[in-house]
């Protein structure tokens, strides 16, 4: 890290040191100037480092420390599997073929997914032009007309009109001696990079996002499912009670409470129905699509059936397989280059200017060989006078990079955060879950015993009424206790950073269906 106080004591006190002397030079000459330069390169200690670091002024960048655990808070629990690595394609745990087929098309179709194809190509594109300074910053070929008409009041050997055709070419090229640009262009290749975690990020979100419409697209279903079950139930209840009541066996309020009962069940499948279509609608808008019936595609499945156990791998996994932590850390490092930019600026700049045509003031003998004419001007430049904003711009450039290390920093601790909560969460849902299920199965046994003493009349219909409540309840906190157990697995994989895979030491990316997406951004 690259603290204030170091800035102060180094590049500020050699620069104002070399800034005094070049004002003591140029009352002296061009041999005081020269003189100056050489007694830069050999004494200032920002110089030293200028050779140390590659002849770039600026500090090279290291990646800032992050704090992980050395394992997860249940690591000893068996149903967290340290010794086993996420997998890439996690939604595969499911077994759902139905979900995996949503998961390719979401690929190939997601809006957000081409948009962040398309901020890679940019990223591309800007590194290029960056990279581009190094060579000569302008050229040009040209040709003009001039015509004046010079005041006869001027001691100069001309006549009093001039007629100037030049034609040729010409190029400025400023060297990059304290690595400026290339400074940039770490900047710029810091920046490609993020753009590629960029489109990690959106990957890992689309997919929990369409595997989380999904499951509670099943969840709704399931509920209908239960609700539909306990109405026939009830409809059966409400069917006897009326049956007793006119053979004098049960009186009104029996046949009363027995349709509240049925009625109220009823009244619950709309609701369920509108967050069925709901779940429907996100995913035809994560498939990329408007909203469309998709009952047809999907049919009828129960809810997916998470596994035992989650493949967590070690905390610190979580540096390498989180995009978000990867961009962070990139965008750390473009901005580290930024302080070498910066400082660059302290430094005279060296550029040379060419040209090479043909000039003459009568446009017949233009191209003749007389009119060759070829220039080359070597120069230098020194913002001296700056009243401050050069040194400012480094104190600029070195705080933005403090923030960029501490909001790496925070990632982590948040990814962490993620990690654990979805943990605790998966594992409570599953003993959860258990308990439901034992509770269901003892709500259905009682249900079907006080049908039959109902029917008997050894009790009234409250308890009957009481017990299938109690029923449906139950039922419909099972089908979500199971959902539950299904999306904390989703965001356990998301959290971990599941969904796609690094790249490759080439710079490809290892999903073959990226080049898909760069490509076709290009091809439109």
């Amino acid at each position: 890290m690259i603290s204030g106080e170091r800035a102060r004591s180094s590049g500020e006190r050699a620069y104002a040191h070399c800034r005094s002397r070049c004002r003591l030079a140029l009352r002296r000459g061009p041999i005081a100037i020269a003189l100056v330069l050489a007694s830069l390169l050999s004494g200032c200690g920002e110089l030293r480092e200028w050779r140390r670091n590659g002849f770039k002024v600026g500090p090279n960048y290291q990646r800032p420390a992050a704090y992980v655990e050395q394992q997860w808070i249940d690591a000893d629990n068996p149903r967290i599997r340290t010794d086993e690595p996420n997998p890439a394609f996690w939604w595969t745990v499911f077994q759902d073929p139905i979900l995996d087929s949503l998961i390719e098309d979401a690929y190939r179709c997601n809006l957000d997914v081409k948009a962040a194809g398309t901020r890679i190509l940019a990223s591309r594109a800007q590194k290029k032009m960056v990279t581009g300074e190094l060579m000569p910053q302008s050229q040009q070929a040209f040709a003009a007309y001039t015509h004046a008409q010079i005041s006869k009041n001027l001691s100069i050997p001309i006549g009093p009109l001039l007629n100037v055709w030049p034609v040729g070419f010409n190029a400025s090229w400023e060297f990059d001696f304290w690595g400026r640009f290339r400074r940039a262009i770490e900047s710029a290749d810091a920046g490609l990079d993020s753009s590629f975690d960029g489109y990690s990020d959106v990957l890992v979100l689309l997919f929990s996002e369409i595997a989380e419409s999904y499951v509670q697209y099943r969840v709704y279903q399931e509920r209908i499912r239960i609700a539909h079950y306990n109405v026939d139930v009830q409809r059966g209840s409400l069917e006897l009670a009326e049956t007793k009541f006119r053979l004098g066996g049960a009186n009104e309020l029996d046949v009363q409470q027995a349709r509240l009962s049925l009625k109220q069940t009823e009244s619950t499948i709309p609701v369920l129905e509108t967050g069925l279509r709901q779940a429907n609608n996100r995913l035809c808008v994560l498939l990329g699509s408007t909203p469309v019936d998709l009952s047809m595609r999907l049919g009828l499945r129960p809810v997916p059936i998470a596994p035992a156990a989650l493949a967590a791998g070690a905390p610190a996994e979580l540096l390498r397989r989180r995009p978000d932590i990867r961009r962070a850390e990139r965008d750390a490092a473009a901005q580290s280059a930024q302080i070498g930019v910066a400082k660059a600026d302290l430094y005279p700049r060296f550029a040379l200017f060419g040209f090479v045509g043909y000039i003459s003031d009568d446009f017949k003998s233009l191209f003749s060989a007389k009119s060759f004419t070829g220039i080359i001007a070597p120069n230098f430049q020194w913002q001296i006078f700056n009243y401050g904003r050069l040194k400012n711009n480094i104190r600029t450039q070195e705080s933005r990079f403090q923030e960029k290390i501490y909001q790496y920093q925070q990632t982590v601790l948040q990814a962490a955060r993620e990690v654990e909560d979805a943990f605790v969460a998966f594992i409570k849902a599953r003993e959860r879950a258990e308990r439901l299920a034992e509770s269901v199965t003892a709500a259905e046994r009682s249900v079907e015993l006080v049908t039959i003493q109902y029917r008997e009349g050894s009790v009234d219909f409250n308890r009957v009424y009481n017990l299938q409540s109690s029923l449906l309840a139950q039922q419909d906190q099972l089908a979500l206790a199971r959902g539950e157990i299904a999306l904390q697995t989703i965001n356990a994989y998301k959290a971990l950073g599941g969904g796609w895979e690094p790249r490759d030491p080439r710079g490809e990316l290892a999903p073959a269906k990226l080049k898909h997406h760069v490509h076709h951004v290009q091809d439109n």
